[in-house]
């Protein structure tokens, strides 16, 4: 088995576009959830939500803009930010070794809001022309490989809430087994749209907006009152240990596990023994103990559910040592992106490990008794010497994934 590097990230979020600004915006503890405005939304009863900044323009063509939705948008440039980051990941590369996995839980959400909208309630009967090429949930992956000549695997993943988390973690088989030498692998999500928020909202899992809208998510806090959605896309590239070492690439992390496991119990509830056993699993593949792992960026959405399930999925798995573990949900702050959380968070992750700096959980208000672990409450801390991490994606569905990473 091939070890697996990690030598590029790429970042489109609500708290900055590139791995520096997002990483120092939540070490200072930065909130990127807002209310949102626009008549779009004046007919939401929740309108909090964590938008990113991105301007679309300043980054391609007019007429290319017309035939991207916002969700390809994202992907493409932090595809392009990951490409570059790497020192030439792609240079002197047989194309045909190297591919691209993404995942996505709603794909092209814009076009097919904006579509709606156009035949219901302006009554045309005309709609974009690129419209199924644009909402098809493989369209992001697909415009990376175009633009980038990936001719090798190409695979769209959707888990739901695992979507991107699920996309590394099989794009590092991939490479580990021998069928690959590069990957760009990731996830994307455009969520804030009318309908996608309204169809949201009626499953009543949205955090109402709080008095201070940017702490509306509040993992692991007694008056935690729901997730908020968010925005954005990662992207990491993954390589071949030895090739990377051989050109001399910016080796930021190993990525040593990965843990898959679907708990096959309900569409929605999570489950502690689902939890445990994707954390186990990527433990076992990484081959590493309860002692060696210094931080856990856990899926910590801010849900009554979630987090005391959560919570005692990791006391299940390291016993007493988890209590010692900091574990810190990144979602206080740029909120839930959906099928790209797994990704924007194994970004965070790596760069908590590479750094030496661990985020910290934010709005964290009220001791919850079933909530008991150190979760780094509200100030960032120095990393500690154990060099392994986890960052745990639950969803929806019941797929659970783990990956795991090493600091170099």
């Amino acid at each position: 088995m091939r070890r697996v590097a990690v030598t590029g990230l790429g970042v489109v979020s609500p708290l900055g576009n590139d791995p520096a600004s997002f990483f120092d915006s939540l070490v200072a503890g930065r909130s990127g959830v807002r209310r949102l405005e626009g008549r779009s939304f004046e007919r939401l009863g929740v309108r909090v939500g964590a938008p990113a900044s991105f301007d679309a323009a300043a980054f391609f063509p007019a007429a290319r803009v017309r035939m991207l939705d916002r969700v390809s948008q994202f992907a493409l440039y932090a595809a392009a930010q990951a490409l570059a980051a790497s020192g030439g990941a792609l240079d002197g590369c047989d194309r045909r070794r190297a591919g691209v996995f993404l995942g996505t839980g709603m794909g092209g959400s814009e076009t097919t809001d904006d579509g709606y909208h156009i035949l219901y309630a302006e009554h045309s009967d005309r709609v974009k022309p690129y419209s199924v090429l644009m909402a098809m949930n493989n369209a992001a992956a697909s415009w990376i490989a175009l633009d980038h000549r990936l001719e090798g695997p190409n695979l769209t993943y959707s888990t739901a809430c695992s979507s991107s988390a699920v996309a590394i973690g099989e794009a590092a088989r991939r490479i580990a087994h021998g069928e690959t030498d590069v990957m760009l692998a990731g996830g994307a999500e455009a969520p804030l749209t009318f309908g996608t928020l309204k169809a949201w909202e009626a499953l009543r899992t949205l955090a109402p907006e709080d008095a201070d809208a940017g702490a509306s998510c509040r993992p692991f806090s007694k008056d935690r009152a729901g997730l908020v959605l968010g925005e954005g896309a990662a992207v990491v590239v993954l390589e071949d240990w030895e090739r990377a070492r051989a050109r001399g690439a910016p080796v930021l992390a190993e990525l040593t596990g990965y843990g898959l496991f679907t708990d096959a119990g309900h569409i929605t509830r999570p489950s502690v023994e689902g939890q445990a056993e994707a954390m186990r699993r990527a433990l076992a593949h990484a081959g590493c103990g309860a002692a060696d792992v210094g931080y856990i960026n856990a899926h910590g959405t801010g849900t009554l559910a979630n987090d005391g399930v959560e919570t005692a999925a990791i006391k299940e798995v390291f016993g007493e040592r988890a209590r010692a573990i900091p574990v810190s949900s990144t979602k206080s702050m740029h909120a839930h992106l959906l099928g790209a959380a797994g990704a924007v968070e194994f970004v965070a992750t790596v760069l908590a490990l590479s750094r030496r700096t661990l985020p910290p959980t934010m709005h964290l208000r009220v001791a919850d008794p079933e909530c008991d672990l150190d979760y780094v409450p509200g100030v960032a801390r120095t990393a500690g010497e154990a060099p392994v991490a986890l960052s745990n994606s639950f969803a929806f569905g019941g797929t659970n994934a783990v990956l795991v990473a090493r600091r170099p």
